[in-house]
């Protein structure tokens, strides 16, 4: 009975001194905290999944990605390049002001990062690993993941990157503690496109081979192809680029790997047997990695490009994320 009145008496003296306290409300959901977030393929995947969160924190810098991201889910706290962020930003947030006292308790339960792969990967002839002035944000991606767990060592973790450099794979491995889970999105989409993840997400298994075929994916508006190109495509350099996968010449089942300029270096395009030139389409690439028809509508065919080639293959991420166990 005295704790209540005391209790009482300091909500009282509060009041009179025009002082707001305001707790973050706790319950079963979690907060969510993805580094590189791209066009939050992190957050469709969530949701796809049927996992209930709470925050979404996000960081990115292309501004196309965020423009994308806010569009779909306005909710997403942004917060910028994530060399300038500290855990204490997003944790435990104090705001003291003559009127205003704040305390949001934001514990991260979640963390996702697919940090840059232009080192590692193997389209990268000088193939710096993560010495790359990009790639080397993983150990941002790091540090920052250290911090989270000084308050929250349960805290999960998804790494994701490209196969490739070796040394660099070896190097993330060591860092992160976990052995890497190599997935091919071709088994869940009509992409192929093998990533390595880690996870201390626990019982993960490979996803089932859901049979997509480009068939599933083409709208079958191929344009005719100039004789210019068709005289590119049988010559030494458009040969090169058909043995690449640059080109395909259909039928084909599986595209290749969608990159973040692949549509500046004529990727993808197909090629028929009757002579039809077929460009993929923006709800094409959508298809291919598994994005809602439509997400990025908001782009011109470039901008959307460059975002889906840099992307996560939705249904892989969400594969993943149904292994999480349920919060207590």
């Amino acid at each position: 009975m005295f704790v209540f009145g005391f209790v009482l008496m300091i909500i009282k003296i509060l009041c009179i001194l025009n002082i707001t306290i305001t707790f973050a409300k706790k319950n079963n959901n979690m907060n969510v905290l993805s580094l590189f977030d791209g066009l939050s393929c992190g957050q469709i995947a969530l949701n796809r999944a049927g996992i209930k969160y709470d925050n979404y924190y996000a960081s990115e810098i292309k501004p196309h990605a965020i423009m994308c991201t806010n569009g779909n889910y306005p909710k997403t706290k942004q917060l910028g390049d994530v060399r300038n962020i500290n855990y204490t930003k997003i944790g435990i947030e104090v705001d003291l002001t003559p009127s205003h006292v704040r305390f949001i308790e934001d514990d991260i339960h979640l963390f996702l990062a697919g940090s840059p792969c232009k080192g590692i990967s193997r389209l990268n002839k000088n193939q710096e690993g993560l010495e790359h002035p990009e790639s080397k944000l993983f150990y941002e991606a790091v540090r920052v993941l250290r911090e989270i767990q000084i308050e929250n060592p349960d805290v999960y973790f998804l790494f994701e990157n490209t196969h490739g450099n070796k040394e660099a794979t070896k190097i993330i491995t060591e860092t992160l503690g976990v052995m890497p889970i190599s997935i091919n999105s071709r088994l869940v989409s009509a992409q192929n496109r093998p990533r390595y993840y880690w996870t201390n997400i626990p019982g993960i298994k490979q996803p089932n081979d859901k049979g997509v075929t480009t068939k599933d994916v083409f709208e079958f508006n191929g344009q005719i192809a100039d004789k210019c190109r068709i005289d590119w495509l049988t010559n030494e350099s458009g040969k090169k680029s058909i043995e690449k996968g640059y080109t395909r010449v259909n039928p084909y089942p599986k595209s290749g790997c969608l990159t973040a300029n692949g549509h500046k270096k004529w990727n993808e395009n197909y090629l028929f047997k009757d002579g039809t030139y077929h460009y993929l389409s923006q709800n094409e690439l959508e298809k291919l990695q598994t994005l809602p028809i439509g997400y990025t509508s908001m782009l011109n065919y470039d901008e959307a490009y460059d975002c889906i080639g840099d992307g996560w293959t939705v249904d892989v991420i969400a594969h993943i994320l149904s292994f999480l166990p349920k919060l207590e």
